[in-house]
This record gives C-alpha cells, structure tokens and sequence, in this order.
C-alpha cells in the first residue's frame, strides 16, 4: 500500500494561522516577557506619581502666592490648569511606552524570531496588523488605568489646597479621552519604527527624537523664522495636544484638523511599514 507524501519539512502555508490565531499568538509572546510587565508598570507609576507631585506643586505654590493676587493669575486659568495635572506625568510615560511598542516588533528581528513567525503567517501583512491591533488595545487601556488611578490619588491632594479638580468637568474629560488617543499614537508610531527600522535602540532614538528634541529645536526657533510657528501645529505632540485643550487656544488647529494631524502620523508610518515588511527580506 502506498503511504501519503509527507508535507515538506517548513512548507510555508502548510497550516495557516487565521487572524484570531494570529493575534492570540501575539498576545501570548508580548505578554510571556518579563520586560513587558515592567515597562507597563513603570508607565502607570510614572503616571501616578508625577501627577500627584504635580498637584501638590501648583497646589503649594499658589498657597504661597495667596497674598499676591496678581502673580497666582499669571498661572492662568486655574480650573484648565487643575484638570491637565492629572495627565501631567505623560510627559515621561509616553517614552515608556513607545519604547515597549518599538520592541514589540523590533525585538522578533533582533532574536531571529521573526523567521519563524513569517514562516507560520507567510503573508506577513496578519502579523503586522495584529501587533498593532494589541499594541493599541493594550496602550489605550494602560493610559486609561493610569490616568484614573493619577485622578484618584491627586484629587485629595487638590482638595486640600482647593484646586478645582471635577472629574465631570469638560476640561477633565478632554485631557482623560484624548489623554489615551494621544497615548496610542505615540505607541502605534513606536511599532511602525520598529517595523521600519528593525533595531530597538533606533527606533527608541527617533521616537524620542521626534517628541521631544524635534519639537524643543522648532519652538526655539520659530521666533526666529515665522513659518516654523505654523509647522509645528502638524507635529504629533503639538497635534495631540491640542486635541486635549479647548477648543478656541491660542495658535492651536481647530479640533477636527488636530484630529486629522493625529490620524495621518498613525496611518501613514504604519502602512510605510506594511509595505516595507513584505518587500524586503527577514
């Protein structure tokens, strides 16, 4: 009796993983490493902790100006002012953040993993797209818990020095949701860096890079060139933080062209990505 021909030893396709398959699978390895629990609670207590410092900051400093009226308005409107300290720690968390996002994918070309990933899913586009649906998912619920865990700690600190911190307030909602957005962006902008440039240290330096050197160097010097002052408007941090002021800020796009900003610098280097992983070799 003849035996059945035995499926060549690493044929590709021989059993497809299906979408669900694929991102279960993703879920697994990101969450099979200790670094990822590390990087995430890093992320909420930077989060906390640099929101309740800065309320107690604000708090104690406009205490101290309580007899000079005139200094305490310099500091603004204090109810904006109160509702973004919450948030205030994502100054620091998003580099956290977005270091785990590029690693997600840059770390399966620096172990040699990736070959065999594309080897089970050899059309590389699944893999791709399911690192980026957990990336967002897993980012947006981790800005989401830190963010409220920052709200609960410094509301009693803000209570005890009088700062108008409500949790229903528009101001509040504003940075809490956009909060998040903002927080995925920079995540989903680290996964299509590290797709693009393979190396975890490079991705991490553009990144921080691009939120932090880049927009120090053009607000320093658009005082000096007058159109730098506008471009800086389309940067992802000045976009996103807009999204999270009220509408109607001085020198800010208008909410649904700050919207537009932060939905291009999500889409376009994640589909540079796709189309540069399934052109080039492992």
């Amino acid at each position: 009796m003849k035996r059945p021909r035995a499926a060549a030893p690493g044929a590709a396709g021989a059993g497809r993983l299906s979408f669900p398959g694929v991102l279960r699978s993703e879920f697994i390895k990101f969450f099979s490493l200790p670094s990822t629990m590390i990087l995430i609670l890093s992320t909420f207590v930077v989060m906390v902790g640099i929101a309740a410092l800065g309320v107690w900051g604000v708090g104690a400093s406009l205490q101290a100006m309580a007899a000079q009226p005139e200094m305490a308005a310099e500091m603004g409107d204090i109810t904006v002012l109160a509702a973004s300290l919450p948030g205030s720690g994502m100054i620091v968390a998003q580099l956290i953040i977005g270091a785990l996002a590029v690693m997600v994918m840059s770390s399966e070309f620096a172990t040699g993993s990736a070959r065999s990933t594309f080897v089970a899913t050899p059309t590389r586009q699944p893999v791709l797209w399911a690192k980026t649906l957990m990336v967002a998912v897993v980012s947006a619920l981790v800005a989401l818990a830190s963010l409220l865990a920052a709200f609960l700690v410094s509301r009693p600190i803000a209570e005890n020095y009088d700062l108008p911190l409500d949790f229903a307030s528009e101001v509040y909602q504003r940075n809490l949701w956009f909060g998040v957005l903002y927080v995925v962006m920079v995540s989903l902008i680290g996964l299509a860096l590290g797709t693009l440039l393979k190396n975890s240290a490079g991705g991490i330096v553009v990144l921080a890079a691009l939120f932090f050197v880049l927009p120090i160097v053009v607000d320093g010097l658009s005082g000096f060139v007058s159109w730098l002052a506008d471009a800086a408007r389309f940067l992802p941090d000045h976009a996103g933080s807009a999204l999270m002021q009220m509408p109607g800020a001085e020198g800010a796009l208008e909410p649904w062209a700050s919207g537009l900003v932060v939905g291009a610098w999500i889409i376009v280097p994640l589909v540079a990505a796709a189309l540069l992983l399934q052109r080039r070799d492992i």
